[in-house]
Order: structure tokens, then sequence, then C-alpha cells
């Protein structure tokens, strides 16, 4: 079932809605539709097998109304990319299309992230345009079967490249070379193997060991040449250039070689081995690629293939793509749940230690959430699936990951940048020192290796490959940790929080309070005070007043009928009971309305001081008593925040509680800042005042009561085990409620940005240092000269260095 918002034009009143949602709710496959009037907006839900959104639309603009889609956002596997001028190129062509949002391409995965509308261009004009630019625009997703057999596949085929060429570079180095060896050895050759005596042969050897060679490389002509001609030269322009101006050098010389001048130089063997070492480097980085994203591949590899489920009675095996809601599935003792639910027969414990980082396993019985890919550890269960496909916790967290690991990070600007310009430049360079030498008296052959030498050892690819890669492993590690991160902006920012705010009920507490005390005043048993607070709150959310229905059902009491109930957000409680209004909340509430709570304050500032929050009872604008509530503190908040201190991080924390009960905890813990009495749709402001003071501040929360603080934060960490994980206002997931995680997000944040930038400074400074030497600085100071082939070399391996030095991020541990 596929769920679209589309925004109608036209529409001028109710009439209008409703017309939209009658021609919508008509069509075969939709089966709901709903219009928002206020917003202009159209809610639908519909079967893709029956109905498509072009259909929807159609039958929109029949009723006189125009459909719209809102902005889309699609993942598009690339082809043909080897460089980050090449990424440059595809984020280039396609963020200029009309009604493209953003566009962004990560080297390290090959995909494309792209936000359009869809009313001003559709995925196919998209293609079109990658492909017009000489790529290829492969299927939308992320299908890791169909991805992994693409990048196995490209993997072999390097391979076999690299075999192929090895078996005719080695002796074409020999022959080219050997002679060479020997006479820098002092040692005479025989005059049957003098290349001197016999130039043709050796010519001719040498082009016969180069041509497979160049046929095994013709994808670094056809596509370094076809960029080159649309002006978006790359990588394998560099090669092509480079290896092609040594071929056709070198059979130049032949001809002279069979004209008379045993003296010609030929480069033969530079060209057969750049092109050799350089399909050596990119099989080894495509390895390397592979390995940086085992973690998502982990992730996705969790879901069973198949389930075990009952249909009219009968135990059945079906594919997974084939479960429904409301399906029961049967699961027996070590296997993995293939979807989520809700238990309905059975207990077991439940190891979720693959998706929330969490050892122990969880002990489920009838009515207990279940996450699908976890594993059914001792107990046989039944259970009714309530998500399948991508609404499923996994599958959320795989798009959560996809998303991180294709995000940017705003440290890679710079790279990008200077990716976007980088080949052109080298080319000019180059072209620059071969005239410059040659203008000085140099022969044509030092110019051409000047020329060879530049083209061949600059390395745009380290340049694209340093963030991405190290954001790719390191959001992959958060994952295996229970730790979502986002994005690469909030991976990049998260290590320089200077001020973290603590939600305090749910998120430093245990979020399961206790009632601990009952003061009654004013001519009232303290059971009739529980009967009446439990039957006011049986009807709320709150913890708090969980609490009390929990205490009022272990003393069995019965609960009253209540009338005109009305909740007042951040105060407390309003209903009538048997007649009577009643008024359940804070102090705040009390006052409101005017009553007198004077005799029983030193009794709440006792409670307050020992960390209880007082809930007040008034009848008919009378007090009749208090009930107070404590929630436990988590073990590891005092681990945590002790951790934070020792990081420099000054620790905050906010609540709606009263000043005196939040000042008791926070003394135990150590916090350094309260915030005390702060209404859920003030907490937002509370942190701006933070940032206003020039603070880099988190927001710790459980993401539904703290979503608009969580967004305004710098950073916004959502608590939650893994059951809600779309939670659309934090930068970061945890999925454990354990505030030890915020640590370990701060310290992945360290070691990833560490990781970077020693990647950047390895990229930039390669090719600082590299250029130069190339173009014969060194010469200049009676130093060597750089021979092709060493430059090829160091080509490959400036790439393979930046990717195993991310690598290394694997071993982050908590």
């Amino acid at each position: 079932m596929a769920k679209e918002t589309l925004r109608i034009e036209g529409m001028t009143c109710a009439a209008c809605a409703r017309a939209v949602e009658k021609a919508s709710s008509k069509l075969e496959g939709v089966s709901e539709a709903n219009v928002n009037l206020a917003s202009e907006k159209l809610s639908i839900s519909f079967e893709e097998a029956k109905v498509n959104i072009s259909d929807i639309q159609n039958a929109i603009e029949k009723a006189g109304y125009k459909a719209l889609t809102e902005t889309v956002n699609k993942t598009i596997s690339i082809g043909g990319m080897t460089c980050a001028a090449c990424a440059r190129t595809v984020e280039r062509v396609t963020s200029k299309l009309d009604g493209v949002t953003s566009s962004n391409v990560n080297l390290a995965t090959e995909k494309l992230n792209i936000s359009f509308e869809e009313s001003k261009i559709n995925l196919n004009g998209i293609k079109q345009a990658i492909e017009k630019a000489g790529y290829k625009a492969l299927d939308e997703g992320s299908d890791i079967d169909v991805d992994k057999e693409r990048k196995e596949k490209a993997i072999k085929s390097l391979w076999n490249r690299f075999k192929i060429s090895a078996i005719f570079a080695v002796p074409l180095l020999i022959i080219a070379m050997g002679p060479m060896i020997f006479k820098a050895m002092g040692l005479m050759l025989p005059s049957v193997i003098d290349p001197m005596e016999h130039a043709k042969i050796y010519g001719v050897l040498e082009l016969i060991l180069v041509m497979p060679i160049i046929f095994e490389g013709r994808k670094f002509f056809k596509v370094g040449f076809k960029t080159l001609i649309k002006r978006s030269p790359n990588m394998d322009s560099l090669v092509a250039i480079g290896s092609g101006a040594a071929f056709l050098y070198s059979l130049f010389g032949l001809y002279q070689i069979f004209s008379g001048n045993h003296n010609a130089e030929l480069y033969f063997e530079s060209a057969g081995i750049i092109l050799t070492l350089i399909t050596l480097g990119k099989y080894m980085e495509a390895v390397s690629k592979g390995k940086t994203s085992e973690a998502i591949k982990k992730l996705i590899g969790l879901t069973p293939k198949t389930a075990l489920i009952v249909k009219d009675g009968i135990e059945k095996e079906v594919a997974i793509d084939e479960v429904k809601p409301g399906d029961i599935v049967i699961v027996k003792p070590g296997s993995r749940l293939p979807v989520d639910g809700i238990v309905v027969e059975g207990s077991t414990a439940i190891d979720e230690s693959m998706l929330t980082g969490e050892s122990i396993p969880v002990l489920k019985k009838p009515g207990d959430k279940v996450i699908g890919a976890s594993i059914n550890k001792n107990g046989s269960i039944r259970y009714k699936v309530t998500k399948v496909g991508k609404d499923t916790v996994l599958s959320q967290i795989v798009k959560l990951v996809e998303d991180a690991q294709g995000s940017k990070a705003p440290i890679a600007k710079l790279a990008d940048v200077v990716s976007g310009y980088f080949v052109p430049v080298v080319i000019v360079l180059a072209i620059i020192a071969a005239l410059a030498w040659f203008i000085s008296g140099k022969d044509l052959t030092f110019t051409l290796t000047i020329f060879i030498s530049v083209l061949v050892i600059a390395c745009p690819c380290a340049l694209g490959l340093a963030t991405p890669t190290a954001i790719m492993v390191g959001t992959g590690k958060g994952a295996e940790y229970g730790v979502l991160i986002k994005n690469g902006t909030a991976l990049e920012n998260t290590h320089k929080i200077q001020t973290i705010v603590f939600d305090k009920t749910g998120t430093i507490t245990e979020g399961k309070p206790e009632v601990t005390d009952i003061k009654v005043v004013g001519g009232i048993s303290e059971e009739e005070l529980l009967k009446i607070a439990a039957s006011v709150e049986k009807t709320s959310e709150h913890p708090l007043g969980e609490a009390i229905v929990k205490e009022a059902e272990s003393r069995k009491l019965e609960l009253i009928k209540v009338n005109d109930f009305k909740s007042i957000t951040g105060h407390g409680i309003e209903a009538i009971v048997n007649g009577k209004k009643v008024f359940l909340g804070n102090k705040k509430l009390m006052e409101d309305n005017d009553i007198n709570i004077k005799n029983i304050y030193d009794y709440v500032d006792n409670l307050a001081e020992l960390g209880k929050t007082p809930m007040y009872i008034a009848i008919e604008k009378e007090i009749k008593g208090i009930i107070a509530v404590a929630d436990s503190i988590k073990e590891n908040s005092y681990k945590a925040i002790k951790k934070l201190h020792e990081m420099n991080i000054e620790v905050a924390m906010i609540t709606g509680d009263n000043k005196k009960s939040a000042s008791a905890i926070a003394k135990k813990l150590g916090i350094d800042k309260v915030l005390a009495e702060v209404l859920p749709e003030d907490k937002a402001n509370e942190v701006k005042k933070l940032q206003e003071s020039g603070k880099k501040v988190a927001m710790v929360g459980d993401g539904i009561n703290d979503a608009p603080a969580l967004a305004q934060a710098d950073i916004g960490m959502a608590i939650g085990k893994g059951t809600d994980i779309a939670m659309e206002s934090a930068d970061i997931v945890l999925m454990k409620s354990d505030l030890m995680d915020v640590i370990t997000a701060i310290e992945l944040s360290k070691k990833t940005i560490k990781n970077i930038k020693e990647n950047l400074f390895w990229a930039f400074g390669y090719n600082v240092v590299g250029i130069p030497v190339a173009m014969g600085i060194l010469y200049l100071f009676n130093g060597p000269l750089l021979n092709p082939m060493i430059a090829a070399a160091a080509m490959s391996l400036s790439s393979v260095s930046v990717l195993t030095n991310a690598l290394r991020l694997k071993r982050f541990k908590i």
C-alpha cells in the first residue's frame, strides 16, 4: 500500500474538498482519500498494482482541480563514475534541471540522492540528463541483492582485466627495462639480446605485448575521451591522455627505428604499466569500497526470506513479500522474526541486539510489541503482524542509515569545489610544464615524460573518497551500537557540543513513576482520595497519572465514572466526579483556579527536597490532599553525566516539575543547570536562550513531547527503544534508553571527523606534493626525474590509502 500527499490547486471551499475526495476515492485501488482544506493537501493511500499517481492526478484534473506532487526524494545508482570529477559532473547536470531542489552524489556508494518536484520533472527526465552526461542511471532504490551482484560483477571484471594486463605487462617490462638494468649494473649484454643491434625486433615485441593491455584498458580511453569531448574531463581522461600519448609517441619512435634511427625512444612499457597499475588500483578501491558498506549489508541481511503463518487454521510457509498486516505468524525457538507485530500467544525472550545494540534479551508476553529480524531465544510465540515491507523498524533503520551514508558533511565542501576544477587544471598544468621544459631546451622525450607523469600522478579519487567513506563507516558503526545518525552534518557537529539539555522523565529517569506518599486534608480518607484521583487520571496518558492508576489497581479500588474531562497541558486535569468538580495537577493549576494551598506548603517542601513530585487534588476548589510520585533514576544516568563532565560538557535538565523536586534530582546527579516548571511548548525557548549565549546545544528527549526542543537544538537526540525510529525532529536516534549512548555519539563524531581530516590531509597533501614533483621540481635541484610508471603506482595507492584509513573506524569501540 502506497501513501502520497498531493497539493491541490483551485479549491475554494469545503464542497471543493469533497469533490476532490470523491473523484480520487472512486478509483480502483484507492483505499483512503482525505483533503485538508486549510493546507490544500490530499493524503491518499492506494495499491500501486491497480492505480498510479498519474491516474489519480488525471481524475482530480477531470473534476476541475490541479493535483501537484510534493517534492519527492529518490536514490539512483550511477554507473560509469570513476572519480570525484565524475560525481561533480552528475551533480552539476542534475541540479541544473528545472524542478530539482537538491542533488547529492556519494562516490563511495556510487549513488545519487536527489529531491525534485514531480510536477516539473519526472525520473525519466533526470535519467536522460545523466545518460547525456556520459554516465548510466541504473535502477532506483537500494535492492541489496541487485546492488551486491552488480558490484561483485564489477570487482570480478576488474580483477580479470588486471590479470590479463599483468600477464603481458611483466614480459613487456622485462624486455623494455632489462637491458637498461644490465647496463646500470655494469654488465655487458650479449649481442644476441642487445636492443641496439635488434631494435626492430624489440620494438615489434613491445608493440605486440602492449596491444592486449590497451585492449583490456579500452574503457579508460572510451570514457576518458568521451568526457573530455563533453567538457567534463575525469580521472579516465588523465589516464587516457597520459597512456595514449606514451603509446602514440612510441608508434612514432618505432617508425623512426624502421627508418634507420635505432636511437629512437619507445614508451610502450610506460603505457602498458600505467594501465595495468591503475587497473589494479581500481580493483583494490572497489574491494575497499565494498567493506565500507558492510554494516548496512548486515542489517538488510537480517530479514528472513520466508515466514510461517497460520492460514485457515493451517500452518503455511510463505515468502516474506506475501505476509500482510493482520496475519498471524508463528516463530519457533532460535528463529528470526520476519516482520513487526504484537504477541498474541506464548511468551519468550527476544534478542534485539542487532537492532538496538541491547545485549540482554527482552522478555515478551501477549500484548508486547516485537521487532522483525530480532531472534526468538527460547519460547514459541504467535504474533499478529502490524508492519511489513518498508514500514518495519528494520526497514526504517536501513533507510535512515542509507540516507546518512548518502549525505555530505559541511567539511566536504572544500574538496567538492576543488574536485570540480581539478582535472581541467591538471591537464593545463601538464601542458604548461611540458612546454616550459621544451622551451628551456629539453628534448621531446624529456618533455613527454613530464607531461605523462603530471597527468597520471594527479588523483581526484582520493579527494572524492576522503569524506563519504569515513561517513559511511562512521554511521554504519553507530548503527551497530544502536546510535542512528541521520546525516553527515549531525555526525560532524556532535563533537562540538558544549551544553547538553536532558529531559527528565523517561530520559534521566526510568519513566515509570510510582506513588510514594498520600497526604489527606479536609475530611477525606486516603483510599477515597486515591480512588477519585485514579478515576480522573484513567483517561490521561501522563506517566505520573499512570502511577496513580496503578496504585489504585494494586489496592483493588473500584473507579468512578468521570464526566467533562479536560486536560490542561503543563498544568493538570479538570473533571466532574460524582457531580463535583475535581482539580488534579501542579501548583500552577491550583493558583490559576484560586485554590488555597498554604496549609500544606511545609509538607510539599519536604517531598520536593526528597525529589518527589507532588500532585494536588482539590474538590470544588477546596484542597483535599496530595499524592506524591517519584520516578527512579536510571542506573547509567550517573555514569553518563560524570563522563560528560570529564569531557568538559555542561549538563542541564529540563522538566515541568517544581523547582525543589527538580533541584533534588539534579543535586544527586551533579547536574549543572536546572530548568524547572517549564511547559512543553516552552522547552524550545529554553534551548534557544542557551544558544543565544553562544553555546552549541544538544537536546536529549523522547522525540514526542520534546519535538520542538529537539528541532531547535543544534543537535537533537531522540531516546527510543527502536519502536518509533522515524522521529523527524531528531538528528540522532538512540535506540536504547541509555544515556551512555550520548557519549558513544559524541566519541564517534570525534573519531569520524578526525578520520575525515586525516583523509583530506593525505588527499590534498598527496596532490600538492605529487604534482610539482611530476612537473620536475626535484630535477631543477639536481634530483631525479619522476618515472611515469612510479607516478601511476602512486596514483593508485593514494585512493587505496584513503579508503584503508577510513576502514580503521571499524575498530571503534564504546
